[in-house]
């Protein structure tokens, strides 16, 4: 049987090292193994009820047809309204196309600006698809490491890496994996620096409100029109409303770039369902109930995050910082690694087949040395899998002790 002939553009492409671990704990659980997933990057609440009702109400309405690629103008009229509400943020309907997901409106934006030959700047460590979007378009990523500024990208940093290939630098904050922020003054250093050089931004905000004090909630939709015309925000619902099922987010950026990625989408997956449009523009209007419900969610992952992280930094080999953003621990492990482990993945295969605790080795995200550990799972869970690494690790260090 000959090969299949991939093309070249997915040829270029890996597959997602957070499936992979996705996978490999659905694996366990059918042979009859309890597992414990921290692979999981989407939120264990269910979708608001009011959220739900707004898609049923959707439905009984008969919002069923086609709308327009860049969204129903009731969806784009609704994001501009709570910007301007919720941050200050002066933003046209016609600077916003609505997408399936954060995903790909990242996709979009991405493919609409990169060519062969470009350059895409992408901070370590970063979500794990970035690359694979830059390598679809045929450009060239190029990583900047970040670990001296604690995974806090700077505009410093930014500004040593941009070359005259560059075309585009991808920024995620709150930050899959580290859960760092990119403090708001920093931000626009760097954006302003990217406009300088003539460089682009794409922000993935899809993690926008999952923030911890002292640090702030901060979009780069309310920089001012020099700068943000060299901007496009990646927003989501998935997160946000743990809405990771129903596939809907946007992008804001200039009306230029935004018919662009009209143009794409309408060749591709035309516009998210209409029904899910009438619900998210309806709950953008209900602002306040919206915004309860998030922080509702982000009370119980601060909870969990300030129990989480003490426990992990008593597991013998593990060093994890406190993240400022989302819902993930960021765990260094490279304490451990010599002659049993060689790296992370080795690690994280242990605790697989040891304790049945699924991780995500950092690898995939730049990061070797490194766990990415997601707490929007039970307390229930968080307390059975510390026990179980607890188990492992510590056991090995207290038998060491008493040879």
């Amino acid at each position: 049987m000959t090969s299949f002939p991939v093309s070249e553009n997915v040829a270029r492409m890996k597959t997602s090292s957070t499936f992979k671990a996705m996978q490999a704990a659905a694996n366990l659980r059918e042979q009859g193994f309890d597992v414990i997933d921290l692979t999981v990057g989407e939120p264990d609440f269910p979708t608001p009820e009011f959220i739900k009702d707004l898609a049923i109400e959707g439905l009984h309405k008969n919002i069923t047809k086609y709308t327009a690629a860049a969204g129903m103008k009731p969806f784009t009229h609704a994001v501009a309204h709570f910007y301007g509400e919720q941050f200050g943020a002066a933003i046209s309907p016609k600077e916003i196309a609505a997408s399936c997901g954060g995903k790909q409106a990242l996709f979009n934006a991405a493919c609409t600006i990169l060519n062969k030959g470009d350059e895409c700047l992408i901070p370590k460590p970063y979500w794990v698809t970035f690359p694979e979007i830059v390598n679809f378009t045929g450009a060239t990523p190029v990583y900047i490491e970040t670990e001296e500024t604690d995974f806090i990208l700077s505009a410093e940093q930014v500004a040593g890496a941009i070359t005259d290939k560059t075309k585009l630098l991808i920024v995620n904050s709150p930050s899959n994996p580290s859960g760092r922020v990119i403090p708001s003054d920093e931000m626009r250093k760097i954006i302003e620096v990217c406009a300088e050089r003539g460089v682009y931004v794409l922000t993935d905000e899809c993690y926008l409100y999952f923030v911890y004090q002292p640090a702030e909630v901060f979009t780069s939709a309310v920089l001012p029109e020099e700068l943000r015309r060299f901007v496009c925000v990646a927003g989501s619902f998935s997160k946000t409303y743990a809405m990771t099922g129903w596939r809907i987010g946007y992008t804001i950026a200039n009306e230029a770039w935004t018919q662009a990625i009209i143009k794409l989408q309408s060749h591709s997956a035309t516009h998210p369902t209409s029904f899910v449009q009438y619900a998210c523009a309806r709950a953008m209007e209900r602002r306040e109930e919206s915004m309860a419900a998030v922080q509702e969610m982000l009370a119980e992952y601060k909870r969990r995050r300030d129990w989480l992280i003490p426990e992990l930094n008593k597991i013998q080999g593990f060093k994890c910082a406190n993240p400022e953003g989302a819902f993930y621990a960021f765990v260094d492990v490279r304490g451990l690694l010599g002659e049993k482990f060689a790296a992370s993945a080795d690690v994280a295969d242990y605790l697989l087949t040891e304790a049945q605790v699924v991780t995500t080795d950092g690898e995939g995200f730049g990061a070797d040395g490194f766990l990415r550990l997601s707490y929007a799972t039970s307390m229930e869970n968080l307390h059975t899998a510390i026990e179980r690494m607890k188990s492992l690790f510590n056991a090995q260090t207290d038998a060491t002790a008493s040879v």
